[in-house]
């Protein structure tokens, strides 16, 4: 089956220019004038935009309380058609293996593509070496916690450090949550103790410098270590600034940050009536100051991607973050987001001129496929890519809404915010999926794509 889209505007991460695209099966076979006789079907594309489908390269599937890869046609909704999931690891399983059981949930289950991230929370003495044999089985990224004392997740520097000397052997890519996970736990009980218990006071928990300290913390380990660090989820104006000036002193040092605090400020944690609940994540959102230094550094190149850190708790509202009433830190983490990740860095990026429509697409596909290690197979429209392509009307207007979420959760944390444009068809690899913003394709067609080493934070690194 061939399929030809004319008379659209392709936007890449560099350019925009009018040209037609021709998909033979799964891939981008040509792109240029004249190709109208190779193609079975055509698509008249004129007044829309095309760019290559999202990847998401920070969600949460089945893991940590949350809604499994049944819900994944949400992200297709909102033109992601790769997620990159970070796959638990249970006590006594290796890295690889963990990945494996991972992938298990979401074989036959997800509707879009999807790759894993390894996660370290079971640090053994024989880690090291498994960090060795990673990229042979499609394992580019790994994943260590600096938060969260008194539970699997968090691991002590020694363990990051040891990992950082090995993982630039073979090209993987260490990635680290930062927050000082000791202070946070104190404050948590200090608070608690004082009888301020509302959601409010996560973000108060969890303050700016406690994520700066962490980050700065994890630069000088990279830095020891003489090994390429990716920050994940920036939230605030302190740690941008310090990968932002660590990468000015040409150290291999990058971040990320998520549309959530791009977008959310910390006031909506003060809603009343316990609503402040569904905003509850970590790192917290932040004020607007923040909100104002992450879209400078997104648009400067200083942040390299925007992820969605989707998470939608089984339960959602009422069955979930309800059962944290008295104790915010029984409030269990987590936003659904993957849908409404375009719709947000379009409406709040682009139509308000604080990102280019390049860079639109640098931060929503091109930069994470590059960083995990998708790259050129996704993250970009160009021949012997992936045809995974989004067809976008910039004129549509309306507002987001849990009514016409797919994540399968009560509440949507975005609800009645504005929408500027939205996916009008989405193609994974050459397949009709989404039509009229409404999802058309069969659930559970996605593909497990292993990683490369070597992505996008060892472009400079010698």
């Amino acid at each position: 089956m061939s399929l030809l889209i004319k008379n659209g505007t392709i936007i890449s991460a560099v350019n925009e220019y009018k040209a037609d695209i021709l998909i033979e099966g799964e891939k981008v076979t040509a792109i240029g004038t004249g190709l109208d006789q190779s193609a079975q079907e055509t698509i008249d594309a004129a007044g829309k935009y095309i760019f290559p489908g999202g990847v998401d390269e920070h969600v949460h599937y089945g893991s940590f309380g949350s809604i499994d890869f049944s819900t994944t046609n949400a992200a297709l909704v909102g033109g992601t058609t790769t997620v990159v999931d970070f796959a638990p690891q249970p006590k006594g399983l290796s890295i690889k293996e963990s990945v494996a059981k991972q992938n298990e949930t979401a074989q036959g289950a997800s509707s879009s593509d999807y790759s894993f991230h390894g996660m370290v929370m079971d640090p053994t003495d024989e880690l090291d070496e498994e960090i060795l044999t990673l990229p042979e089985a499609g394992i580019s990224t790994l994943k260590f916690f600096m938060a969260y004392k008194g539970s699997p997740f968090m691991v002590h520097d020694d363990v990051i450090f040891k990992a950082l000397q090995v993982a630039k052997k073979v090209g993987v890519t260490v990635m680290v949550h930062a927050e000082n996970g000791e202070i946070v736990d104190l404050l948590q009980k200090q608070l608690v103790q004082e009888g301020k218990t509302d959601p409010i006071y996560h973000a108060v928990s969890r303050p700016p410098l406690v994520e700066a300290e962490a980050t700065q913390r994890a630069i000088y380990l990279s830095q020891i270590a003489a090994s390429p660090i990716l920050i994940v989820h920036v939230t605030c104006k302190e740690s941008m600034e310090l990968v932002r000036d660590a990468y000015a002193k040409s150290l291999p040092v990058y971040g990320e940050t998520c549309t959530h605090y791009l977008t959310l400020t910390e006031d909506n944690l003060a809603k009343p009536d316990f609503e402040g609940a569904k905003y509850v994540c970590s790192p917290p959102i932040r004020t607007q100051e923040h909100l104002d230094a992450l879209w400078e550094a997104v648009s400067k190149g200083w942040l390299l991607a925007v992820g969605s850190d989707h998470c939608a708790n089984v339960g959602g509202f009422e069955g979930a973050k309800r059962k944290g009433m008295g104790d915010f830190r029984r409030i269990p983490n987590g936003c659904p987001g993957a849908q409404d990740r375009l719709a947000l860095l379009w409406t709040y990026g682009v139509e308000k001129g604080k990102i280019s429509r390049q860079k639109f697409v640098d931060v929503f596909a091109t930069a994470p496929a590059k960083i995990v290690g998708l790259f050129p197979q996704k993250g970009q429209i160009e021949v012997g890519s992936d045809a995974d392509i989004v067809i976008f009307d910039p004129n549509y207007k309306g507002v987001i809404s849990v009514k016409d979420s797919l994540h399968g959760s009560d509440y949507n944390a975005f609800e009645g915010m504005e929408q500027i444009g939205r996916p009008e068809k989405v193609f994974l690899r050459g397949k009709l999926m989404v039509e009229n913003s409404k999802f058309v394709g069969q659930k559970g067609q996605g593909k497990y794509i292993k990683t490369k080493p070597y992505g996008l934070c060892y472009a400079d690194f010698k």
